[in-house]
């Protein structure tokens, strides 16, 4: 029998009987459908993440106390302002050296408030992580060296505080009445890793110790010159501070190495899902083997008049192999276009983010082709083997 015939007959009869073949189809539909979801949000996790520390700034080394790494505990930081004229002589350029010192504080004007991230920071800050500015400017040297009460706000945070009206010049209370004068707006760049950006206030570094009471910086920043410079500027700078501070053990991590880290744990976890995912299919694979074996009892005399007739053992395999991969590709391709369409959907409607990658559709489509191929096998080779006088006599 050729295949055309093979698979005129094998569509005839899952069209004769359409609610089973749809029923029996519904589980690789299912099955489909989720692994496409799953590994379009994990590919748009791991995208967002890409864009976020990208948006950091280039060619950036985060120096900070202890052991950096996934499930690492915190280490209290011993780094102090004047590391950055330490390394900034070791680097040759204290231009490109940034420290900062985080606190989660309410930030007044007038009768408005709003939650903010008060940064502690010094005059490099902004170059190093490429922050423009909207309107004013940003902190000096001069602002740093005499603890000046000054202040720089996000975009966002601008707003809630004072509308459409411009803040440079006025004044904001922090941190429960340390009152600071807006000297600049920074521009809109959006959230890294949830946290919002443009809800910052940038102080001098040395007034936000004075008001928080510590002496310490949470972390250093160095920008190199080139990427070709990144893996030499960690080893100095980790080498310099273990020197100075004995005892002590400091790490660097650029970019690269922190999105290789996310990028892994992220790639591991949408792996997870998508396996466990699979299990739909695997289930629906094993829905297409029995629906198929009870065809064959179903139709073992028409199988007898075919064997009779002169169809070979092959011929009768070949039809109900291409039957069980026709419902599996019917179902798989349906699962695509639902996958899709979900994983748009929620891109484009919640917070969640979603890519589909245009291998995601062709190795489920793939995959639901094999399943029919592997849960077919067993119902074909039973059609196959059947004796025409046996088959004919079934009732």
């Amino acid at each position: 029998m050729r295949f055309a015939e093979s698979f005129r007959v094998a569509f005839d009869a899952l069209r004769v009987n359409r609610l089973r073949s749809v029923l029996t189809m519904f589980g690789v539909v299912v099955g489909v459908a989720a692994v496409v979801v799953l590994v379009a949000i994990g590919t748009g996790a791991r995208d967002l993440v890409r864009t976020e520390i990208e948006g950091l700034g280039s060619n950036i080394v985060f120096v900070a106390p202890g052991e950096l790494g996934i499930g690492s505990a915190p280490t209290i930081s011993r780094m102090r302002l004047e590391d950055v004229g330490y390394l900034g002589r070791v680097t040759g350029d204290e231009s490109g050296i940034a420290v900062a010192l985080n606190s989660g504080e309410t930030v007044r004007a007038g009768h408005e408030q709003a939650f903010a991230s008060v940064l502690g920071a010094n005059e490099n800050l902004r170059n190093v992580f490429d922050r423009p500015l909207r309107r004013g400017r940003y902190l000096s040297r001069t602002d740093v060296e005499t603890r000046r009460r000054v202040v720089v706000l996000g975009s966002d945070l601008a707003r809630r505080l004072f509308g459409d009206v411009d803040p440079v010049g006025r004044q904001v209370a922090i941190a429960g009445g340390t009152r600071f004068r807006v000297v600049g707006v920074l521009a809109e760049v959006g959230q890294t890793f949830g946290q919002a950006r443009d809800a910052e206030a940038h102080v001098p570094i040395t007034t936000a110790q004075r008001m928080f009471g510590v002496d310490r910086v949470d972390y250093i920043a160095v920008r190199a010159r080139t990427k070709d410079d990144v893996p030499r500027l960690q080893s100095e700078v980790v080498d310099a501070l273990e020197r100075k501070y004995r005892g002590e053990k400091f790490s660097a991590i650029t970019q690269t190495q922190l999105l290789g880290t996310i990028g892994t744990v992220l790639g591991a976890l949408t792996g997870v899902l998508a396996a466990i995912a699979a299990i739909s299919l695997l289930v629906g694979g094993v829905g297409v083997s029995n629906i198929m074996l009870v065809g064959v009892r179903e139709r073992t005399r028409e199988i007898g008049l075919r064997k009779a007739l002169g169809a070979r053992q092959r011929d009768i395999l070949a039809q109900f192999l291409v039957e069980a991969v026709l419902l599996t590709t019917l179902g798989g391709t349906a699962g695509i276009l639902l996958g899709v369409g979900a994983a748009l959907t929620i891109a484009a409607v919640s917070p969640v983010p979603a890519a589909v990658s245009w291998w995601s559709p062709a190795v489920a489509f793939a995959v639901s082709a094999a399943v029919g191929v592997f849960f077919g096998v067993v119902p074909a080779r039973r059609a196959g083997r059947l004796d025409p006088v046996v088959a004919l006599r079934a009732e």
